[in-house]
């Protein structure tokens, strides 16, 4: 039984991504905004029960499994902690929160308290992605040494979690990053070089200001296999000669965001790991958030923003 958290545009996906699965297992109970009216729409549209027009409300709310929480970055602390102290399971949007201080406190609330908290890096359980990782636990690669990967319009986290998977397993990596700011003092466009033990390495490449295909590949000595486009939301693996496809369910109305039926993948996910009992994902431990937001924090640093919680 599901909480949505914001009535905005990645909530609407996300709640489109669920009727996708079967209604016995997840279902959406209610929903809140800062506005009733919104929040009442939005339960009208989707036929959900219940509609407030608060999120303490939504937090009162104890016929509630785990809560989704799609509002605005600036807004990710603040409600998130609001309900893991209320005790409710909590999938967060990334990024979790807007640096690593505000990860450290979300993550330690939610140890302290004993609830259930991931961040919401869909991309780890989409189809083409599990296939992507059993090439290189299966060693068909070889080790895995380079990767590269380039995504417009910003978000940043998703070429580092990748690299993390493909190529971590040890300490955190080196970084060096370049960049170019915006005349507001934003990070316009950066360029991260990611240095692992044991010789890999990530090269990645952000922008918010350019369009780019969004690919990515990782290559060892045996071979190399790639995303074409879409490394956040991959519906296509490039490996051996070969082109692999994973097609997502059809939406059942008009999307906001670009395959963004692939929600359904962590929200099933997210209901193995509530029905084993667990407080966080094996697939996106809270540890691995933390590491992507300290990364994150240091990229700005050296590319003259400074970490998102000192501004």
């Amino acid at each position: 039984r599901w909480g949505i958290c914001s009535a905005g545009a990645i909530s609407h996906d996300f709640v489109v991504a669920l009727k996708t699965l079967p209604p016995s297992e997840h279902t959406v109970a209610a929903v809140a905004a800062r506005d009733l009216g919104r929040a009442q729409d939005f339960a009208r549209r989707f036929g959900i029960p219940r509609a407030y027009g608060s999120y303490e409300e939504l937090a009162e709310d104890s016929d509630l499994d785990v809560v989704y929480v799609g509002v605005v970055n600036p807004a990710h602390l603040p409600t998130g902690l609001l309900f893991l102290r209320r005790g409710r399971a909590v999938l967060m949007e990334k990024p979790m929160g807007l640096g690593a201080r505000e990860v450290a406190q979300l993550v330690g609330t939610a140890r302290e308290r004993g609830v259930f908290l991931m961040e919401g890096f869909w991309t780890r359980f989409f189809p083409a992605w599990r296939r992507l990782r059993s090439l290189v636990a299966e060693g068909a690669l070889g080790s895995p040494l380079v990767l590269r990967g380039a995504l417009g319009l910003d978000l940043g986290g998703y070429g580092l979690q990748m690299a993390l998977a493909l190529l971590g397993g040890g300490p955190p990596p080196s970084l060096r990053a370049h960049g170019v700011l915006h005349e507001t003092g934003v990070d316009e466009s950066v360029s991260v070089t990611l240095e692992f033990p044991g010789k890999g390495l990530a090269v990645l490449t952000f922008s918010m200001a350019a369009e780019l295909p969004g690919g990515a590949a990782v290559g060892g000595p045996r071979g190399w296999a790639e995303f074409p486009s879409h490394m956040n939301c991959p519906t296509e693996l490039l490996f051996g000669g070969r082109r692999e496809l994973f097609p997502l369910p059809p939406p059942s109305e008009p999307l906001n965001f670009p395959h963004s039926t692939g929600l359904r993948y962590e929200a099933q996910h997210v209901r193995e790991c509530l029905l084993q009992g667990l407080t966080e994902s094996p697939e996106m431990p809270l540890a691995e958030s933390e590491v992507i937001a300290q990364l994150l924090d240091e990229a700005r640093a050296q590319v003259g923003v400074g970490a998102a919680t000192d501004r």
